[in-house]
């Protein structure tokens, strides 16, 4: 009966005695301290460029769009199982000027690194990293372990975010989407829903239709903040270039719907207004655009592209359609 009674025994918390926390970022509203993030997408989309040239800009104190950021540069553990480090994962670094003395790798030679390893967590502790990545987590379940099971993927998922609690480092885990088609993007990522419920963010990177060199990073999901806007990366051989908020959405990325759609729409609105001394005031363009479904972003990168010239008249600008 005593033993009983012993197994019995409830430990209780009671909420007064909880210190309220505001969330940390490392990039607002993408990527906290503390938290696991995930970044999923196919295959070649870009999902490692993006992680390297995030984990770059980190070890310099820059980052991207540069809103809401401390500017210190930060040391980042990035483990990958499938590039080279000397041919690849370094080239790469120092093509994105990295310093890579912030950049560490655990050496998994002699024995190989799983998600529940202590190294990860010494690691952590020894070096004040502020970013762990892990590319891609398929890598790094250990023997036997399956990720499309539920109670296996919320042991490997409790273990992860117990250790980005109890370090303050943010977790990035890099997965491939599976193939499905004509379902949600939570249920085309890696393994079990169930890495995708612990995740307090999830981003997707993919390419945009017809557009070779475009990729996007969209938010999924964000347990934390609203979530942010999708973000553009122009990813050439040498080059990876931050373009901002770029005008898209999920459905389109994972459909393949091209965004060109867009800006030809928005083309065809503008040549529709020419005319002879034709000034129409920025305000109205946008006010049209706006009632076909053009964003702004969108309805200016089209203006761009047809040589749309502005002019001030009194307060206000107006656009110069004026083809006779």
């Amino acid at each position: 009966m005593e033993q009983l009674q012993e197994q019995q025994e409830v430990k209780l918390i009671s909420m007064d005695m909880i210190q309220s926390q505001q969330v940390e970022w490392l990039w607002y509203p993408y990527i906290s301290f503390g938290k696991i993030t995930i970044v999923q997408g196919d295959p070649g989309e870009g999902k490692t460029t993006f992680a390297l040239n995030l984990a770059a800009r980190i070890s310099k104190g820059e980052r991207f769009g540069q809103e809401n950021t401390t500017g210190v540069p930060l040391s980042v553990i990035y483990q990958t199982a499938e590039d080279g480090l000397s041919d690849t994962v370094k080239p790469r670094l120092e093509e994105a000027k990295a310093d890579c003395s912030r950049i560490l790798v655990i050496d998994d030679r002699e024995k190989s690194l799983t998600m529940y390893d202590d190294r990860l967590e010494k690691a952590i502790n020894a070096t004040g990293a502020r970013l762990l990545i892990l590319d891609p987590i398929q890598a790094y379940l250990g023997g036997g372990v399956d990720m499309n099971r539920a109670n296996e993927a919320r042991d490997m998922t409790k273990k992860l975010s117990q250790l980005a609690e109890h370090t303050g480092c943010a977790v990035l885990l890099i997965g491939h989407m599976n193939k499905a088609s004509g379902v949600k993007a939570a249920y085309r990522g890696i393994g079990s829903i169930d890495f995708f419920a612990v995740a307090r963010s999830v981003l997707l990177v993919a390419r945009v239709a017809e557009q070779e060199n475009i990729r996007v990073m969209a938010q999924i999901k964000n347990n934390l903040a609203e979530e942010g806007q999708p973000i553009a990366f122009e990813r050439r051989k040498d080059e990876f270039r931050y373009m901002g908020a770029y005008d898209i959405t999920i459905d389109e990325l994972l459909g393949g719907y091209c965004k060109t759609n867009k800006i030809q729409q928005a083309k065809q609105l503008i040549k529709g207004l020419y005319g002879k001394n034709v000034l129409i005031s920025s305000a109205d363009m946008e006010q049209k655009a706006e009632a076909i479904g053009v964003s702004k972003r969108t309805l200016d990168m089209a203006k761009k592209e047809l040589n749309i010239k502005s002019k001030r008249q009194g307060s206000g600008w107006y656009w110069d359609l004026d083809k006779s």
